[in-house]
């Protein structure tokens, strides 16, 4: 069961798309899974927010949100295929 998720900060790498949670868990993901964020500059990357009560992020600039929850069960899976 992968259990509430809750955002509180993120942050890029050249790489990585990191989420902390407020648990304290953070949530790494190859930036190429989310090719609409790989594309995009750093302005818009950089403009997001928490939506949600924290469980979903949005960059408005891009029309891209995602869901903390599906990042951790897409993360999952690529992990066991």
């Amino acid at each position: 069961m992968i259990g509430s998720a809750t955002g509180k900060a993120l942050h890029f790498d050249d790489r990585h798309l990191h989420v902390e949670l407020m648990d304290g868990r953070v949530i790494s993901a190859p930036i190429h899974w989310y090719p609409d964020l790989q594309t995009a500059t750093l302005r818009q990357v950089g403009n997001y927010s928490f939506i949600c009560r924290g469980t979903g992020i949005e960059w408005p600039d891009l029309d891209c949100h995602l869901s903390i929850e599906s990042m951790l069960a897409y993360s999952e899976e690529r992990q066991v295929a």
